[in-house]
């Protein structure tokens, strides 16, 4: 089963998140086979961390969740809150497989928040820009909740214009950056 963990940092919080760097990252290598993307989420100026994103296989709902609450930022109080939903990886790659690579272009992560009858389940024609694209689920895989994209666009508006409009209660557009360990 794949799954998207989204940690949303406490305001206050940057110091306590670079100090416990090397925590974070050690605990990040024991999941890296299961990894099918990960990366911070960014402020407007592209460079101060607001969170973590991370889309991974795991056997299911309570092993997510125990990914998600035992890293070592979440049980530091670095994040004010946690998305744990259950993924459908429609493109079937990783973000180390995606054409255009680890830079160029500014890249975002696309949360849109289901209301109603479920909407963009279909990957988008236009695939190029796409890193990572999937309908957000029920822990047992049947109900419709969203989707979480993350992708290359020219802005935040472009970024946002991958779903359609009016089919969700909620989108937030997150800049974002390939994580993983720097080398």
């Amino acid at each position: 089963m794949e799954f998207l963990c989204h940690h949303r940092d406490r305001p206050g919080s940057l110091t306590l998140r670079h100090e416990l760097v090397e925590e974070h990252w050690s605990y990040m290598d024991r999941y890296a086979r299961e990894m099918i993307a990960r990366g911070p989420t960014l402020a407007d100026d592209g460079e101060t961390p607001t969170g973590s994103v991370h889309l991974l296989r795991l056997p299911g709902p309570a092993a997510a969740r125990a990914f998600a609450f035992d890293e070592p930022n979440q049980q530091a109080g670095i994040y004010r809150d946690v998305l744990v939903r259950r993924w459908r990886n429609a493109l079937g790659r990783t973000m180390w497989e995606f054409p255009g690579g680890r830079t160029g272009g500014d890249r975002f992560l696309v949360l849109g928040l289901g209301a109603g009858r479920p909407a963009d389940l279909a990957v988008p024609r236009d695939r190029d820009d796409l890193i990572a694209y999937g309908p957000l689920l029920s822990d047992d895989g049947t109900a419709w909740l969203g989707t979480a994209a993350l992708v290359r666009a020219p802005g935040p508006e472009a970024a946002r214009a991958l779903l359609t409009r009016d089919r969700y209660a909620a989108v937030e557009v997150h800049r974002w950056q390939f994580g993983g360990r720097p080398s």
